[in-house]
Order: C-alpha cells, then structure tokens, then sequence
C-alpha cells in the first residue's frame, strides 16, 4: 500500500511541481519513471532499482536497460565507466542513483537516468544464467527455469494482464453491491458432482504413522481428519447459496481444483474461477446484465492499463484481429437469442465448421 504522501509526492512528480535536491532520495518504479516528464522540473537523486536486462558499453559510458517487473518497457541507465561495479552484469540486480533527463532517443523511450552512482544489490553469473540477452527463448525452454521465467517478457506481460483482471473483477462486484465470500477451499461436499475430486489426507496417514484414537474411528473403519472424507473444492456454489439467504447479492473468485485424469492442454487441475448468485431475479436479462458488464468492464480496465502488454501479444500473435475484436467486444451490446435460434444458426452455417456440429435437442 503507498501511503498518501508517496502519492501526493507522484502527482507532484508529474505534474512538474515536485524540485528533489541532493538532500532528498526518491524512489521511484520504472513504470512511473517513464512517465515524467523532465522539461516540466528538476529530477536529481532519484533512485531506480531492477534487474539488468541488457549492457553495452560505449566509449566513456555504459548503457543499462532496467526492469522491475512494473511495465513491460525498460528504463536506459546511463553510467560513467568509471562508477560501473565490476559485478553489474546482465541479470543481476542493481540500484541506480540520478537524474532524470530527456531521452537522446525519445521514440525508443522519452527519458532516461543520468546515474551518479550504481550499486549492485544481487549479483549474477551471466554465463550459466539460463536466459540470454538477444536471444528469443521458447515457451518450453522457459518453463524449465520456474524460479526465473516471470522475468521474460511473455510471462511478465501474463502477470500484469492477470493482476489487472483480478482487480477489475473484484472492482465491478463490489461497484455493484455484490458481498464476497471467501468459500472453503478444504470441504466435504463435491458440489452435486461438478467434477473429479482431490481427496485431502494428513500426510501421516498416507505414510501409515498416523495414530488415532479407536472411539474416533468411524465405521468405514478410515480416520479422517475431520471426521469426514474431504476435498479441495471443484465450485464455492453451494457455500454461496446459503450465503445469498442474507445477502442479496455475493460472488466468490477463488482457486477451484478438478482430478480429472487428463494433461491436456485442454484441461486444468487448478484455476480460478468467479461465481456469484442473486437471491432477487425476475428474468434471465437480470442476470445477463451481470455476466456482460462484468466481461466488458474488465476487458476495458485490461485495454486501459496494460496497453503495452496486449499489444506484445498482439504483435507476436498469428492473428492480428484479436485486438480489434476485443475492442469490439467492449463497445458493442451482446446479441441475445433463445437455444431455438442459436440451434437454427448452426445448422445454417454447418458446412461452416471442420468439425461436424453435433446438435442436441
């Protein structure tokens, strides 16, 4: 959380009214960083910190591109080669002290940090550091490294989509009135059978060292933990309708857990999943209204503040559209039609498909 001083000290930043003098350290993200504007005043003794995403030197200076995870984009630390750490090297983690000037190269980034003093917070062996500065990695090649794959770009640019979405959603039930509801994630019920479950079990009692009390055993003759078989949850639903019996309005968005037995890339073990019941609903528009706002609200917080991060997936996408229907799906109303009409429309269109439609009535 920043506290409202550091935020008042930010608009000040941007807003040209806020002169750091050498007597004042600011700490700033690389994100924000890229947002000032250095004509407006004076940016002297900020302090930048991140990880060394590429070096090069030139003549009397060395160039560092740094991130720290905030935006997709990096910020060039220009250092005098005389104060660059022996052990500044790509992927380590550095702190950089200067001012903020007015890029050379305004169209790769408008400014840049004029860095009187750099120093190495976390060192890195460049050599057996498994990613490499120019070169493009593939996706299977980056999940081996599960400690340091949300440092590329694909997966840093997932992360911040994700937060953004997360926020978005829990923005939209609260703006409308919605209560959450934390729902187990340990419970006893397989929600009318929604999917296969994970049966939870002291680790003791897999081992065989778990030693129970005979007049706690049931007559099913295992000891259960809690006296009962339990799961992980495959849906909170249950939980939330007898929640909506005091509230008119909740919603949930938790982790959800299915045993199915298959490692497709078509199926998942662990997701996050939203749900939500009202208790007051005349029609099905009641509830529609809600599933279409809370989709167009979210897509447009993501368009807004990740802009960055969905047009590197845009642009390195086989499909260049993708942009243009999301932004479609936000401006555009949903088309409602009945099951009768959906049925009509692909039987029309059933020479449309690679895959024969099978329609069930």
């Amino acid at each position: 959380m920043i506290c409202l001083s550091k935020v008042r000290q930010l608009q000040k930043l941007f807003l040209g009214g806020l002169n750091v003098t050498r007597s004042t350290l600011f700490s700033i993200d690389v994100k924000h960083a890229l947002l000032v504007d250095p004509e407006q005043s004076k940016h002297s003794n900020i302090t930048v910190k991140g990880w060394v995403r590429s070096v090069r030197t030139h003549k009397e200076s060395a160039f560092f591109h740094i991130n720290d995870g905030s935006s997709i984009s990096n910020l060039q630390v220009i250092v005098p080669l005389t104060k660059v750490p022996r052990n500044a090297t790509f992927g380590s983690c550095i702190e950089a002290v200067g001012s903020l000037v007015t890029s050379l190269l305004p169209l790769q980034q408008p400014v840049e940090l004029m860095a009187d003093k750099v120093t190495v917070i976390g060192e890195c062996n460049f050599r057996d550091y498994p990613f490499k500065a120019k070169k493009k990695h593939s996706l299977d090649y980056i999940r081996q490294y599960p400690h340091l794959r949300l440092r590329t770009l694909t997966f840093g640019a997932l992360m911040r989509i994700r937060s953004a979405a997360t926020r978005a959603i829990h923005e939209y039930f609260q703006r409308e009135g919605f209560c959450l509801v934390h729902t187990p994630i340990l419970t006893s019920n397989d929600c009318e059978g929604a999917g296969e479950v994970f049966k939870v079990e002291p680790i003791e009692k897999i081992q065989g060292t778990l030693k129970t009390d005979e007049k706690e055993r049931n007559e099913e003759g295992a000891a259960n933990f809690f006296g009962v078989p339990t799961f992980l949850t495959v849906s909170g639903q249950l939980h939330l309708e007898v929640a909506s019996g005091a509230f008119s309005k909740v919603y949930t968005f938790g982790p959800t857990f299915r045993a199915e037995n298959s490692r497709t890339r078509h199926h998942l073990s662990e997701f996050y999943m939203i749900e939500a019941e009202i208790s007051f609903t005349e029609t099905l528009e009641d509830i529609i209204k809600y599933i279409e706002g809370m989709l167009k609200f979210t897509s447009e917080e993501i368009l807004n503040t990740c802009s960055s991060d969905v047009q590197f997936f845009v642009k390195n996408s086989s499909d260049f559209k993708h942009l243009e229907i999301l932004e479609n799906f936000v401006t555009k109303t949903f088309l409602r039609m009945s099951y009768t009409e959906a049925i009509e429309i692909l039987t029309q269109n059933a020479n449309n498909f690679e895959n024969k439609v099978s329609i069930l009535i």
